[in-house]
């Protein structure tokens, strides 16, 4: 078994992935003046980079730490994208 899982963002609530990518832009150290509309500005363009599949979330089944990551950070860990991605649609 796989220690990492790529989760869809359309999983996830709302509020949850905002708090995802709030989280990312802090510990990438993104100045939130950088977009002129602060943090929310950034959760907009990470939300972009999402859906152009530039970054994944990923869930940490060790240790149950649910993650955003760079698509580069997620083929370190030998992963494809769409690994693991269950089928369907959620929308």
């Amino acid at each position: 078994m796989s220690r990492f899982i790529q989760v869809p963002a359309r999983m996830l609530p709302a509020d949850t992935l905002d708090a995802l990518l709030e989280t990312f832009v802090t510990r990438q150290g993104y100045d939130t003046t950088d977009t002129g509309e602060g943090m929310r500005g950034w959760v907009a363009e990470l939300k972009q980079q999402l859906e152009r599949g530039d970054l994944i979330i990923a869930h940490d089944l060790e240790l149950e730490m649910t993650e955003v990551m760079t698509l580069s950070q997620w083929q370190s860990f030998g992963r494809d994208v769409g690994d693991d991605e269950e089928e369907g649609d959620y929308s």
